[in-house]
């Protein structure tokens, strides 16, 4: 059995703790561990870490290849970095010849795919349900899993069933996410599920579909692993649902009664949490008065709430959404608006973090910034210079070895040194604990493109 995690999706909806370079698969939102983590920790229940590949985008794959680390060196040699987006289906497809190629399975073997950003439990059930799946696979059936549904949900997609297969159902038809009159008629039929968006095959059994249904993304895969990435751009953008699953005629239907939720929005996060007796998610440094069925989340600040019912509140250092509960769908529409601003806060967090480590804009205006810096043990930022501000470092934890035109020295702790503008220069950690530094920019531009590279280990 080989495995395969879709971990490149963006998670918006999630803003402003979900950024456009910082996903939600990579938040902490579920007992101190990212969905990511947590989603490894429920696959590798299945197979080995070597028959796991992560496909992602060369935004995250830094984020992807330290999460893999604390699990297994075998798990971290498996990222493919899709060179443009192109939605789950030839994501999923270069995946299967990524599989065949590198990892020399045969044209037999069961592929399992996951989403990266789901909350499934418990594990024994899942599990369960997942060797039901596997055995549908052997015998032929492309399978996907639905869930049971517990109310008339409108932000899922759905799936009906139709005869039984003994462990399964044969898949009737897919449906995209209904109004709301809708999803009470199919709650109320007690013949759809949730679309968990999981899906369970054998490679032959998937390719001549695909070779039938899709035949652009079957070509372009079919000559080879290497050739499919270089020519990764003339794939159609198409889900695997749109592309396969709703057209293919052998499909068949887990039904899954576990805790599952796909974190799609803020009220499914509210519908998760836990509530007092006054129905709030109350999360982080948080104090209301005669607030009732609402969630407020605080990342870093007090928050305060009087009076409210039926409220999202979500805090971050530099954006905070408030929306009422049921209508953070619309999340989606509030981004859209923020695009046409070019909003910073659109994209990442005050928080960023780079193949190296990471940095915190503390303070910052149109002639000065000042960042804490963090550099992982070992590590080395790119030998670089900008033509437009000149540099401060001070050293609060660690040593740091500092090059600055010629000259390559260590500062301690306590101790600074200078960069002046357009000068070469180079960061580095030589010891074993992380190194911290606040860095004090000064010119007539601060921005971060204001980078010049001339050697980086990380290729970029």
């Amino acid at each position: 059995m080989k495995i395969i995690i879709l971990a490149g999706g963006k998670g918006t909806r999630l803003w402003p703790l979900s950024r456009e370079k910082h996903a939600k698969q990579f938040l902490k939102l579920v007992d101190q561990k990212t969905l990511l983590e947590a989603t490894y920790e429920r696959v590798l229940k299945l197979a080995s870490a070597g028959d796991i590949v992560t496909i992602t985008n060369k935004d995250y794959y830094f984020y992807v290849k330290d999460i893999c680390e604390k699990f297994s060196s075998a798990l971290a040699k498996n990222i493919i970095c899709e060179p443009v987006g192109r939605n789950t289906a030839p994501a999923i497809a270069l995946g299967i010849q990524f599989i065949l190629d590198k990892l020399h399975a045969g044209q037999g073997e069961s592929v399992f795919i996951f989403p990266s950003d789901q909350v499934i439990k418990p594990m024994e059930k899942f599990i369960a349900y997942m060797r039901k799946a596997a055995a549908a696979a052997e015998k032929g059936y492309l399978v996907t899993l639905g869930i049971k549904p517990t109310k008339p949900e409108t932000g899922y997609g759905y799936i009906k069933t139709g005869k039984s297969l003994g462990d399964c159902n044969v898949c009737e038809k897919f449906t995209e996410k209904p109004n709301l009159p809708t999803a009470k008629k199919y709650l109320a039929s007690k013949k759809f599920l949730w679309n968990a968006g999981i899906f369970a095959f054998r490679i032959d059994a998937f390719l001549s579909q695909l070779k039938i249904l899709q035949p652009q993304i079957y070509k372009n895969i079919s000559k080879g692993y290497d050739r499919a990435v270089a020519r990764f751009n003339e794939m159609p953008s198409i889900s695997v649902d749109y592309a396969v699953m709703e057209k293919a005629k052998n499909v068949a239907v887990v039904n899954m009664d576990v805790f599952w939720t796909d974190l799609g929005s803020w009220d499914s996060f509210y519908e998760m949490g836990k509530k007092d007796e006054d129905g709030n998610a109350l999360i982080g440094h948080v104090y209301t008065v005669g607030t009732k069925n609402s969630l407020v989340f605080s990342n870093k600040r007090m928050v305060t709430t009087v009076g409210m019912d039926d409220t999202i509140v979500v805090e971050t250092d530099d954006a905070v959404l408030v929306a009422s509960r049921g209508k953070t769908q619309d999340v989606k529409k509030l981004l859209d608006e923020l695009k046409k601003s070019d909003a910073e806060e659109l994209n990442e967090h005050t928080e960023s973090h780079r193949p190296w480590g990471t940095y915190k804009v503390l303070e910052k205006s149109p002639r000065y910034k000042i960042k804490k810096i963090m550099v992982k043990p070992k590590e080395t930022l790119s030998l670089q210079l900008h033509h437009h501000r000149s540099e401060h470092w001070v050293v609060i934890k660690g040593t740091a070895e500092v090059t600055v035109g010629k000259k390559t020295f260590y500062v301690h702790e306590g101790e600074s040194t200078f960069v002046p503008k357009s000068t070469t220069h180079r960061l580095a950690n030589p010891g074993n604990v992380p190194l911290e530094i606040i860095e004090v920019q000064n010119g007539e531009s601060v921005v971060e493109s204001d980078i010049v590279r001339f050697k980086d280990k990380y290729k970029r």
